[in-house]
């Protein structure tokens, strides 16, 4: 029966289960790896810190040619750094590692707090949406600070096309079309930027992340084609509004657990850095991330074939019990004062964010989150009665009501 059930194509189960089909399909087995079929290829699933060393070590698994074209399609973009392996991986990877070094995480979240700051009044005496509210929010700090010029009447529309190419990504229906002419659109719009910076005809600051893409040569000596640097512009601004998932799940947090609000509001740094840690692992973002088998291989005696699919359980990982006791309980005090293992906690990936294909844009996460979960619990508002589930099969899933909220007029 094992051996049937791993020659079945598991797409559909995946599509109705959506999170939680590989963790259970691996505790049903009880190991960290079993074989399986997706999308008619065949696939073998690994699960731990372990199995995500071997993953991200590019002498087993490599990303090129791996990525669905409909993931690469709505949120990565063809010719993305994701998509890349070896030097040329490096050397693409290298521009973006650049743009955060000499504190240019710590100038982004100063502008997303002072975007908020500004935002915040507006609120007042009303019902807002959480989840779109902070989208906004977002787009418009990585937009300034990455240099994209943007006009304030224009930021709505825009943070809407950023949200739609992450909510579509994972499915086949009208999220994934809408997620493609976002993507198009926005392709269409930073390339003729680039190419008019280029030319002289528009100025960016200088040192901006539009400068540094639209003037980076690839591993061959090239400047990217204007397509492709307009990619990688998006592969930065759109992640920075995906932290929009993780705060909204921050106001969750905070509505189910008011202790932590408390906790929050006071002058803690290590605390606040805890909770971004746990939100990250507590609620789901990808469920898992895939490669191909470079060589014939095998992990814990399962024989891996060349060219075979090599998933990591990213969201089962993130709450195995030998890694996170009582891993379903929202507890930030399992990161005060831990040391995280590089492939421990892999919401993000595992692995050197500098050198590997673990997301460089964690550490924006991270420092995003901490800072404006702070000011979200600071903030005086009630929450009315609404649709709080998170739907585990919708993937990347999201609360069903975006979280209402009322902020109270301040005095």
């Amino acid at each position: 029966m094992p051996d049937l059930i791993s020659r079945l194509d598991n797409t559909l189960p995946l599509a109705v289960r959506g999170y939680a089909w590989l963790p259970n399909r691996l505790r049903r087995v009880d190991s960290d790896v079993l074989r399986t079929r997706l999308l008619g290829q065949r696939a073998v699933a690994l699960r731990g810190p372990a199995a995500a060393e071997w993953f991200y070590d590019e002498r087993h698994v490599r990303r090129h040619g791996a990525i669905p074209e409909p993931v690469r399609g709505t949120l990565f973009g063809r010719g993305a750094v994701h998509t890349l392996d070896g030097d040329a991986h490096r050397v693409r990877k290298a521009m973006f590692m650049a743009l955060l070094n000499g504190g240019g995480v710590d100038d982004l979240v100063s502008r997303a707090e002072g975007a908020w700051d500004e935002a915040v009044p507006s609120w007042a005496g009303r019902r807002v949406v959480l989840f779109d509210e902070a989208a906004q929010v977002l787009t418009r700090a990585v937009c300034d600070w990455t240099g994209i010029p943007v006009r304030r009447d224009e930021v709505p529309a825009l943070a809407a096309d950023l949200v739609a190419a992450v909510d579509g990504f994972a499915t086949a229906g009208p999220r994934h079309w809408r997620a493609r002419r976002a993507r198009g659109r926005r392709e269409r719009w930073i390339a003729d930027l680039v190419q008019r910076v280029r030319v002289g005809s528009t100025e960016v600051p200088s040192g901006s992340a539009v400068t540094a893409v639209a003037e980076h040569r690839d591993v061959d000596g090239r400047p990217l084609d204007a397509r492709t640097a307009a990619v990688e512009l998006l592969n930065i601004i759109r992640p920075t509004v995906a932290v929009t998932w993780f705060l909204t799940f921050a106001g969750h947090a905070l509505h189910r657990w008011p202790s932590q609000r408390d906790r929050l509001r006071a002058d803690d740094p290590a605390f606040a850095r805890a909770f971004a840690h746990e939100i990250r692992r507590f609620y789901p973002f990808a469920p898992f991330v895939g490669g191909l088998a470079v060589a014939d291989l095998s992990w814990r005696g399962v024989p891996i074939p060349k060219g075979a699919m090599v998933l990591l359980d990213l969201y089962g990982q993130n709450h195995d019990a030998r890694l996170w006791p009582d891993p379903y309980r929202f507890d930030p005090d399992r990161f005060v004062g831990r040391e995280i293992g590089p492939f421990d906690l892999i919401p993000q990936g595992g692995g050197d964010p500098r050198t590997g294909h673990r997301c460089p844009g964690e550490a924006i996460t991270v420092a995003l989150l901490q800072s404006l979960a702070v000011r979200l619990a600071r903030l005086d508002y009630s929450v009315p009665e609404q649709d709080l589930a998170i739907p585990l099969h919708r993937i990347p899933t999201r609360l069903r009501s975006g979280l209402v909220i009322e902020p109270l007029p301040t005095v």
